[in-house]
């Protein structure tokens, strides 16, 4: 049942890419809500396959690249409605829903066998440090999102084509402050999920820090978002400049998640 409603969120979260796809060149009202009508239904879908998964290992589903991807997937979709809740903008769908897609199906055609707990796995660090992680790349992947849109409005802006899509993005100034505050939520979630991985590293292993490929790799993300934060704040980078560095720091996120587990030999190869 579990692989079953999996499906049918992927199949829902393909609908609506395909859909925000659309309405970047053809969009109406009409068109956003349905995108967000389907988004629910997948999201609760996507929820519930957890919960048949969870039943049938007897312990979070968090624990294989594929449970992982998912979960990344799904607090995306969490953090997506949150910013729609707060500021109305339909079109924002366009931008980060594909990119709950694209993540979804690479976790639907990783391994999905449900495999025992390992002793390290079997700690109350484990729902703790992975949600706070997930969340923090959650928040950094609806900010990727938000400069994809800054950087596509500015172009708008300075090549004086006001209308079409131009009319539909929100001003420069709304997704600057969308992307601060989303960095500020991300950054301080992937700070505590450090400390909490250090702390259970500890309680596991003995140490705090081992120099691990997946601990070295959210060093440096740790780094860039703290950097984007610093200069924003000490030498004024907004608009662009923090919208690149956005894309560039989540570019860094999705190597650390994808690229640490499957091309380096890490202690977190189950996460």
């Amino acid at each position: 049942m579990g692989t079953i409603l999996f499906e049918l969120a992927l199949t829902c979260y393909f609908a609506v890419a395909i859909i925000g796809i659309i309405e970047l060149f053809k969009g109406s009202k009409d068109l956003s809500k349905l995108m967000l009508f389907i988004t629910s239904a997948g999201f609760l879908l996507h929820s519930a396959s957890f919960v048949f998964r969870y039943v049938s290992a007897g312990h979070l589903p968090i624990t294989s690249m594929h449970e992982a991807t998912s979960f990344f997937a799904w607090c995306i979709v969490i953090i997506f409605f949150s910013i729609e809740y707060r500021y109305k903008i339909g079109i924002m769908g366009s931008f980060i829903l594909p990119i709950v897609f694209i993540i979804m199906l690479s976790s639907s055609v990783l391994p999905r066998e449900i495999r025992p707990l390992g002793p390290v796995l079997q700690s109350y660090w484990l729902g703790i440090h992975t949600f706070l992680a997930f969340l923090s790349n959650a928040a950094f992947a609806v900010a990727f999102g938000i400069g994809l849109m800054y950087l596509l409005q500015e172009h708008y802006l300075k090549s004086k084509h006001t209308h079409g899509l131009f009319k539909k993005l929100p001003s420069i100034q709304v997704l600057d402050e969308i992307n601060y505050k989303l960095i500020t939520l991300g950054f301080p979630l992937l700070t505590l999920a450090i400390i909490t991985g250090a702390l259970w590293a500890e309680s596991a292993w003995g140490s705090y820090w081992r120099w691990d490929p997946k601990e070295v790799w959210s060093l440096i993300t740790w780094f860039i978002y703290a950097l984007i934060l610093h200069i924003r704040l000490t030498a004024g980078w907004r608009g662009k400049r923090a919208a690149v560095l956005s894309i560039i720091g989540f570019l860094i996120v999705l190597f650390t998640f994808f690229g640490v587990n499957l091309l380096l030999k890490s202690v977190h190869s189950f996460l």
